[in-house]
């Protein structure tokens, strides 16, 4: 088994925890941003949150090929998340003070603000996907090999739940009702993820498998063309291959399904849903509790596999759900969120694991496109639509300035559950051809 010192460790932590942070933001406070900023309304956040899904994909898919093919993750790394702060500290010049003159109104302002952050969170998506989506995720895998990948998702899948503990309890400083807090937030936000991008120039280390497929491309003289490598995990040849890999993407983006229901409008349902305004220290135990399962439970899919690993994480989502339908006070809603919380990230790590463990050697990068396919496109898509669908009717509050605010409510965790109950039903289906396909190796 590879030795993974400490170096890698350190790169591993400070990446993947200073990406998710960056993703914290644009999943969770971009929402609330459009919400507060400029009054956008759920069916504005479902398309804000498909866009940036289709962006994160076609990316993920060019950008993860192009790391192949010129085998250099570093470069792609460093350079993304140095372009990927610039693109987020443009945001703070998206505001009112500076709409309004140009647009007019303050109607034609909230509007234009709308479509603007639409658009830049695109653009920030696109850096953002090709330094972390593509490149970050096949430089794990590159280090990754059987007997580590589950530790290595482990604490890869942590990062989420830090980040969000981080962003939380950052973000309890800030009144955001206010334009000036939000500038402050994207440039402290922007630098920082521009300084790890410079530091990685120092620390950060391709595999010695990628340095290998870089002699041997160079060697060839590049015998096969950068559309081929593109597409190559779309051929039916190589389908036929690895089928169990494209079986498990599938089951993945029903997971994910029900993940992106309630998650673009998981803080407007604490904060105007429940009126907790307090919910950041409500929601940090189990953050905090959440995270400790989770770095704990990587362990797990080295130790049993996937199928025994891979239960108990819906199951806990499940308990999650169904407690957050059916209470509103405290502690119950503390409680679903911690089983929510840990049904969520403990499952993105044994799926990711999983995933990395089908991924063919040496073409890490080729494949994070048909992942972040199910990962984020399709769950990108249909999830946030089925979100807003489900609060179309919701009840409605007058802001001070006489626009009005849909609230969102606990039919977002409803639709969830349901698409939870299928994921057990897509599961079943899956550990079934797993079994079939061992019987015939046997």
């Amino acid at each position: 088994m590879k030795k993974l010192g400490a170096k890698f460790w350190s790169v591993l932590i400070i990446f993947g925890l200073m990406g998710q942070i960056a993703w914290v933001v644009e999943n969770m406070y971009f929402n609330v941003f459009i919400y507060k900023m400029f009054r956008a309304s759920a069916s504005d956040i479902s398309f804000m949150v498909a866009a940036s899904a289709v962006v994160a994909a076609v990316t993920t898919l060019f950008i993860g090929a192009l790391s192949d093919y010129i085998s250099k993750r570093k470069l792609f790394l460093c350079g993304g998340y140095i372009i990927w702060g610039i693109t987020i500290l443009a945001f703070a010049l998206i505001r009112m003070d500076i709409l309004t003159p140009l647009a007019g109104s303050m109607t034609a302002a909230m509007s234009l603000g709308v479509t603007l952050v639409i658009i830049m969170d695109c653009v920030m998506t696109f850096f953002g996907s090709s330094a972390n989506d593509a490149a970050f995720n096949a430089w794990m895998t590159d280090w990754g090999e059987e007997g580590n990948r589950g530790k290595i998702e482990g604490f890869n899948s942590m990062m989420p739940l830090v980040a969000i503990l981080v962003v939380f309890g950052g973000f309890m400083f800030f009144d955001l009702d206010q334009a000036k807090s939000w500038i402050l937030i994207y440039l402290i936000i922007g630098g920082c993820t521009i300084l790890i991008g410079i530091l990685g120039l120092f620390i950060l280390q391709d595999a010695p498998s990628v340095k290998t497929e870089r002699e041997r491309i160079k060697k060839e003289g590049h015998a096969y063309g950068y559309f081929a490598t593109v597409f190559y995990s779309f051929r039916p040849s190589v389908m036929k291959k690895n089928p169990l890999l494209y079986f498990v993407i599938l089951v993945f983006a029903v997971f994910n399904i029900s993940i992106q229901i309630y998650m673009p409008y998981l803080i407007l349902y604490y904060e105007k849903g429940l009126g907790m305004e307090n919910y950041v220290l409500i929601m940090a135990p189990a953050i905090i509790a959440a995270a400790v399962v989770t770095a704990l439970y990587g362990k797990t899919f080295d130790r049993l596999g996937f199928a025994k690993s891979v239960i108990p994480a819906v199951a806990m989502l499940i308990v999650g759900f169904l407690v957050l339908i059916f209470t509103k006070s405290t502690i119950p809603v503390f409680i679903g969120s911690l089983f929510m919380m840990c049904g969520y990230l403990t499952g993105m790590s044994v799926f990711g694991a999983m995933i990395r463990s089908q991924i063919p050697d040496n073409k890490a990068g080729q494949f994070q496109g048909i992942r972040i396919i199910g990962m984020v496109l399709i769950p990108g898509i249909i999830g946030p639509a089925i979100g807003a669908a489900v609060l179309k009717n919701a009840e409605t509050i007058i802001n001070n300035d006489g626009t009005t605010s849909f609230i969102p409510n606990q039919k977002i965790f409803i639709a969830a559950l349901i698409v939870a109950l299928l994921l057990l039903f897509t599961l079943f289906f899956l550990f079934r051809y797993m079994n079939r396909s061992k019987r015939r190796q046997a």
